[in-house]
């Protein structure tokens, strides 16, 4: 499955849209994490802890999104992108987003 940022793919016509496709995960570190990094926002630098949580987040989405595509038979996702948004004070949700598209051959 080819997937792209872009609207189009080097090669290929969008022969049919299939629909948005979406993933998502909403994520919360512990309370130990939770004070560790709060210690750390005092002296600055990066919240590792939080840095791995997105990370993870964005690839779990990501995949999640992608099987989406996969149960509608898509050839590839284009436009994709990626949102967060804070659901909880301790909780913020990782959506990524695209359009499944069935592609022809350019000739």
């Amino acid at each position: 499955m080819i997937l792209t940022t872009t609207a189009e793919v080097p090669g290929y016509a969008v022969g049919e849209i299939l629909g948005v496709v979406f993933g998502n995960t909403v994520r919360t570190k512990n309370i130990g994490k939770d004070i560790t990094a709060g210690l750390k926002s005092l002296v600055g630098g990066e919240l590792q802890e939080y840095t791995d949580m997105l990370s993870d987040a964005r690839t779990e989405s990501y995949n999640r999104m992608v099987n989406s595509a996969r149960d509608l038979g898509a050839d590839a996702v284009v436009n994709i992108r990626f949102t967060t948004s804070q659901t909880m004070t301790t909780a913020a949700e990782l959506l990524a987003y695209g359009t499944a598209v069935k592609l022809v051959p350019r000739k």
